[in-house]
């Protein structure tokens, strides 16, 4: 049984093929509104008519925050929230990201781990867009370039990491993982 309440943020950060997806998928099917800050990139890349990968993502998030300050991603997704319902943010990357939305007293900064390995063999399945034919060893470059950056605008998920206020692991099944969900839902508050 989860406890419900209004104006409950949870923000997911992660490492690639985590779960976070998962994660957001079984908080909407109880009831949260969900938002991603790559949708805000997705976007503006649709605006410009550019191809959407995962490296024309980086780059045009880094180009963002660089132009319009770190929190952009997340200050553009905070206007597109109504009181009195409970939210789900995907896709935090950023350091400021997660200080704008720490403001509201009722976010929890959730980062989601699994096992590399696993996470690899989760991209090759899933074939998203850019990712369908990665090798393991440009998985684990890729990774390395998103994990910190000398450049604030840069993506820095292990200090996302650090900030976060609960560390979820996903290696097992999705049943378990959601046993975890499951778990966190009910101490949240």
């Amino acid at each position: 049984r989860t406890r419900r309440c209004s104006d409950l943020i949870f923000g997911v950060t992660g490492f690639n093929s985590a779960g976070k997806g998962e994660f957001c998928n079984y908080l909407v099917a109880k009831g949260f509104v969900m938002y991603s800050l790559s949708d805000i990139i997705r976007e503006e890349l649709a605006k410009q008519g550019k191809e959407i990968t995962r490296e024309s993502l980086i780059l045009k998030g880094n180009e963002l925050r660089s132009k319009y300050g770190s929190s952009i991603l997340a200050k553009r997704t905070m206007q597109k929230l109504e009181p009195g319902k409970n939210y789900v943010i995907d896709s935090i990357r950023n350091p400021e990201e997660i200080n704008l939305l720490k403001r509201n007293h009722d976010f929890r900064l959730v980062f989601i781990d699994a096992p590399l390995r696993k996470r690899y063999l989760r991209v090759v399945k899933r074939k998203r867009e850019g990712e369908e034919k990665i090798s393991f060893k440009e998985f684990q470059a890729l990774e390395q370039r998103e994990l910190a950056s000398n450049n604030p605008a840069g993506q820095q998920l292990l200090n996302c990491k650090e900030m976060a206020d609960i560390l979820l692991v996903n290696d097992s099944t999705l049943k378990a993982f959601q046993k975890k969900i499951d778990k966190l839902m009910g101490g949240s508050r």
